[in-house]
């Protein structure tokens, strides 16, 4: 009987590790799989919340909407000389920016971040065929001076409003990546995040990629070389799970420990979530600036006309389905600019639901039906046809696209629904201009953003730039172009919030897209889980995952 204690005593001793090892792990659930893990290729909500656990960009905006640092020591400012005005090399208005690097900061190999990686991404990031996303951001950098390791200043062509911030300048690491950019056409393939994605030297944040499994998860394990606050958990695994009910189960089930509010369930299937769930879990509702949108296929000879495009906002019940399907909790969009920005304009045009209206303008445009239940079709006997999609697997998206299907062909259009999966919608459809029609999905943006990158005819994604932009539906006007420029570079408030009522107004009125509502993000928390903030916009939570934390979790 005593050799059965003994033997227990040690069964018991080596199983409490792995009981202890289960406190420090945190199984995070996403909707989504990221398309590839280039921080500076195309944008991807769920890229963007894993890349946070392993980066940190040089500026970001904190939870309560503030411009800070995170690698950097201090934001440049006109009161200091840390930023100039001066004028660039044709003349006109420009601005250098110094910031110093934080001098603890290394990538996850031991190499330091310095000024050389910082020219690096530049080269990256300016040049036509690297497919970067956001590519106004290197373009208006005309020239970098480096200082030492540590302090380098940027010449900017555009003296704007928000010169400190450099949120979207995601540092690559030079030691690594610089021999896959030799040919730039086949970075997107080439760049070592892709081909190498668990390299210590990659990351340099309180965590690095240490296991990618694709479609299925990521593991993020502790980063040895991390100079900032210690986290908590010495493992993160984030795990993809598109189909939500299958989500809500494992969340149930323990296979997860938490739904992430950026890329979890929408606020409809937490609603019901919250019912079945009993108290088990803390639920927060933050609303903020997450706008989902229909873009439009310019392209097509259709929806190229203004009234067509009207006329699909007043076929559709934006109303009623805010207050059916989220409660109403997720307010109807007019628009891109959401009301909780000081920038709002609340005099834009708007689209009330009335059949009536959008039949009259679809008439007016030349496409017409004989009975109630035809299709529309125009002079040539085309039918007024073309596809709807969005990302595979999204309940919620896939039954408003049936909702909306059902009341557009009640005045006689007809969608044909085609769904892919977020990786290949996001990685080729979207980016490359492939939707034949509609596409659907969310734009996440920052405080008072200008869309530029959305907007602006010059970021329009084409072979010849190497799909570069996010101008996903070809949209050009000259004067909103104007007035994408004149925004971030007229300063004073007046002139400055008329810039942003006449961008709001075009916008509202000429329909490049179609907007649907602003979503408000449920953050399904267990009660042992501490620390997270929800910030509301677009930089994730998981930028300040050092702050989380567990207490009292049943088990540990």
């Amino acid at each position: 009987m005593r050799l059965f204690f003994l033997a227990l005593a040690f069964c018991l001793m080596l199983l409490s590790p792995p009981l202890r090892a289960a406190e420090k792990e945190l199984v995070i659930g996403i909707s989504q799989f990221p398309s590839n893990f280039n921080p500076l290729i195309n944008s991807m909500l769920a890229k963007s919340y894993m890349l946070a656990l392993a980066r940190r960009p040089i500026t970001v905006y904190d939870q309560d909407w503030n411009l800070i640092c995170l690698l950097c020591e201090a934001l440049p400012d006109l009161a200091d000389g840390s930023a100039v005005h001066e004028l660039t090399a044709d003349g006109k208005p420009g601005i250098a920016v110094t910031y110093r690097l934080d001098p603890k900061a290394v990538w996850g190999d031991g190499t330091p971040i310095t000024t050389k990686d910082i020219l690096f991404t530049w080269e990256v990031g300016k040049h036509k065929l690297s497919a970067v996303g956001d590519a106004e951001t290197f373009r208006r950098i005309t020239k970098i001076d480096t200082h030492d390791d540590k302090t380098f200043t940027m010449h900017v062509n555009k003296r704007t409003c928000d010169y400190a911030g450099i949120n979207g300048f995601e540092l690559l690491p030079a030691h690594i990546d610089r021999e896959n950019f030799a040919e730039p056409r086949e970075y997107r393939n080439r760049s070592a995040y892709e081909r190498d994605t668990t390299n210590p030297g990659l990351w340099f944040g309180p965590y690095r990629v240490s296991e990618v499994v694709s479609g299925a998860h990521v593991i993020f394990d502790r980063n040895p070389r991390w100079w900032g606050k210690q986290p908590y958990f010495d493992r993160i695994i984030v795990k993809a799970i598109g189909n939500t009910a299958a989500m809500t189960a494992s969340l149930l089930s323990g296979g997860i420990d938490y739904i992430a509010g950026e890329l979890g369930l929408s606020v409809d299937q937490a609603m019901a979530f919250e019912k079945r769930a009993e108290g088990r879990y803390e639920f927060n509702y933050k609303p903020g600036l997450i706008y989902e949108h229909i873009d439009v296929n310019l392209d097509i000879p259709a929806l190229k006309d203004r009234r067509v495009r009207r006329a699909l906002l007043h076929a559709v019940d934006r109303e009623a389905i805010s207050k059916i399907l989220f409660g109403g909790h997720q307010p109807v969009a007019h628009g891109q600019t959401n009301p909780l920005d000081r920038v709002y304009n609340p005099e834009i045009p708007k689209y009330a639901f009335d059949p009536d209206k959008a039949s009259g303008l679809l008439n007016s445009a030349g496409w017409t039906r004989e009975g109630s239940r035809d299709i529309r079709r125009n002079a040539d006997g085309s039918p007024l046809r073309f596809a709807f999609m969005t990302t595979a697997g999204n309940k919620t998206r896939e039954l408003i696209q049936q909702v909306l299907q059902s009341q557009w062909r009640k005045v006689g259009i007809d969608v044909r629904i085609r769904n892919e999966p977020p990786r290949v919608y996001f990685g080729e459809t979207v980016t490359k201009r492939k939707f034949q029609g509609l596409a659907m999905y969310a734009w996440l943006s920052a405080p008072r953003n200008v869309p530029r990158t959305t907007l602006h005819s010059e970021t329009i994604p084409t072979d010849a730039n190497g799909w570069s932009g996010q101008n996903y539906p070809g949209y050009s006007n000259p004067e909103l172009d104007k007035v994408l420029d004149d925004v971030e570079v007229v300063c004073e408030p007046k002139p400055n919030q008329a810039l942003w009522n006449r961008l709001q107004t075009i916008y509202s009125s000429e329909l490049p897209v179609l907007p649907l509502y602003f979503r408000a993000t449920p953050f399904i928390l267990p009660k042992w889980l501490k620390g997270i903030r929800p910030t509301g916009h677009q930089y994730s939570t998981t930028l300040w995952v050092e702050d989380w934390f567990a207490e009292g979790r049943p088990g540990s």
